[in-house]
Formats: structure tokens, sequence, C-alpha cells
């Protein structure tokens, strides 16, 4: 059977049928996304580890108690859950997460490669570290936003509720995070311009 024709739902219905290599198809699906989005939060890899693996031990209780219902809607409920632990283990540290892009774990690696030239891969390097740099900067009401929402695949009534904002908020702190991140990236093109 070709697991990756399968749908989320149909993997989840073989999984709860008693067929292991269903969750294992989904975990291989998103694990990239998922894990990432905890690191952002959390910036730390043991700790993001932890926290991710701590995400499916409760996705499979929630699934072999039959209590799943977000039909068609896995990736951003397992993120929900992902972040609702992250929240949990701050309120249990008596501190709020710096999101942070650690120097050492490069969140544009689990993207995917391609057949490129070495040319192509130097700028394509580039571009994403110039983009984590940037991203870095922003607000961290900003960064958690963008991160939801790109890294996590989440809608913005998700990275509302999570957030405990109104949508209009979450949909402002985006704006805001694409216009700073574009303004600083234009002054960067013009500083380069300057230079050369």
């Amino acid at each position: 059977m070709d697991f990756q024709l399968q749908s989320d739902q149909d993997l989840i219905h073989l999984y709860i049928a008693g067929d292991e290599s269903g969750l294992k198809e989904l975990i291989r699906r998103y694990q990239s996304k998922i894990y990432t989005s905890i690191y952002l939060l959390v910036k730390d890899e043991y700790l993001a580890e932890d926290i991710f693996q701590d995400t499916f031990i409760k996705v499979i209780n929630t699934l072999k108690a039959g209590r799943y219902n977000e039909e068609g809607k896995f990736l951003p409920w397992v993120i929900r859950i992902a972040h609702n632990l992250v929240i949990d283990h701050f309120r249990r540290e008596k501190r709020t997460p710096v999101i942070n892009n650690g120097d050492d774990f490069d969140i544009f690696e689990v993207l995917g490669h391609y057949d490129e030239s070495i040319e192509d891969r130097l700028v394509r390097e580039q571009t994403h570290k110039d983009l984590k740099a940037l991203i870095h900067l922003l607000p961290s009401e900003q960064k958690e936003v963008l991160i939801m929402r790109h890294y996590g695949d989440l809608s913005f009534k998700e990275i509302a509720d999570i957030t405990e904002v109104s949508i209009n908020t979450a949909l402002g702190r985006m704006r805001y995070a694409l216009n700073n991140l574009r303004k600083m990236m234009q002054s960067k093109e013009s500083s380069l311009k300057l230079n050369n």
C-alpha cells in the first residue's frame, strides 16, 4: 500500500483500526513542521524533543480513546496540542517563552532540497539565512503568528484561539510581521547597493 497517496483521515482510520503504519506515516509526513514549530517556541533542542514526544503521546491517547473529531485538520490539531504543552511548560517554569531561531538549528532545512546547481544552493542558503535573521528581529507576538501560520499551517482562527486574542489581533500581528520583514529586506537591499 502506498501511504503517500492516503489522506490524513485515511491514515488516522488505519491507525484506529489497529494498523500502526498509519500513525508512522502521519509522523513522517509532519514531524519536521511540528518539531520546528515547537523548537522555535522553546529554543532548546532537548526540550523540543521532549515536548514533541509528549505531543504524540497525547495524540495517540486521544486517537485510541476515540476522541479525535478534527476531520481533515490533523496538522493544526497536533500543532495546537504542542503549543498548549509549550505554554504548560512555561507556566510551570513561571516564565514566558522567548520565541527564537537558534543558530544551531536551521528551520529552513526542513523545507526539503531539490536538484539544484551549487550556485542556486548558495543563493537559497544565503536567502534563508537572511530571512531567518530578519524573523529573529521581529517582536515575539509577530514572530509567533508568522511561525504558526507558515510552519504550522494554522488558520487565523486557530492562532487566535491558541494565543487567546481576537482574530483581528492575530491578522494585525501577521500584517505587521510581513510589513516589518518587507521593510527590513528593502533596507538590507538598499544598503547592499550602497556598498557595491
